[in-house]
């Protein structure tokens, strides 16, 4: 007799909890109202991971999982798509980005993976709604400030070069600059100022630069 698959049985699981007769809670859920508990499910994983607990971490990727199956139920519910759906288009994509290990494409370095990964996410989006006009496109909106700082640094480097957004003359080392980080964000809180809606409000000012200096670029 075939054994069954537990994949199987979360999603059997998945649709009772959703049915007339199943929880009141997961019926009362939507997308919106489930999109705080994905943020707050990966900050528990990397604590896990963090911590070194493969027990935790197995229980933490599958609380993370539940939010997966948890939309796909969702979508399946109002014909949108599914969990095989999902598992597909992502088979799909690993196949397509990864062209050196399915495809006869060379690569030297894992600069060149990237590179390559990065040409063929705008190629699929390109003559679509989710096209990417611009290098800054496709920064999550709501990732918190510090991270999105980074990566807005870190397409600005990609486009205008290495030595773009060269910060003032300041500690070098990683200890100074992780002192000054709490330093600013004390200074912040003394003042009665948010250090989050601070440099989320400089990212967009910035980002508006950028965007501009890159558009001019291709004029």
């Amino acid at each position: 007799m075939k054994k069954k698959l537990a994949i199987e049985d979360l999603l059997r699981i998945m649709a009772r909890l959703r049915s007339p007769t199943g929880c009141p809670w997961d019926r009362e859920q939507s997308h919106m109202t489930l999109r705080r508990h994905a943020i707050e499910e990966v900050y528990e994983l990397i604590d896990a991971i963090e911590a070194r607990d493969d027990h935790e971490i197995a229980e933490e990727l599958g609380d993370l999982l539940l939010q997966v199956v948890f939309h796909c139920q969702l979508a399946r519910e109002r014909g949108a798509f599914d969990f095989e759906r999902v598992c597909r288009l992502l088979v799909e994509k690993l196949i397509r980005r990864h062209p050196h290990i399915f495809g006869r494409t060379k690569v030297k370095d894992v600069d060149e993976v990237w590179a390559n990964w990065e040409k063929i996410k705008r190629a699929e989006k390109h003559g679509t709604k989710r096209a990417r006009h611009s290098a800054f496109d496709g920064i999550p909106k709501h990732l918190p400030a510090l991270l999105r700082a980074e990566k807005l640094v870190k397409k600005a480097r990609k486009v205008f070069g290495s030595n773009e957004q060269q910060p003032a003359k300041r500690q070098a080392n990683k200890t100074g600059v992780a002192a000054e980080l709490f330093e600013l964000t004390s200074l912040a809180q003394m003042r009665g100022w948010s250090a989050e809606e601070l440099l989320s409000a400089e990212i967009k000012k910035r980002e508006r630069g950028l965007r501009k200096r890159e558009k001019s670029l291709r004029s």
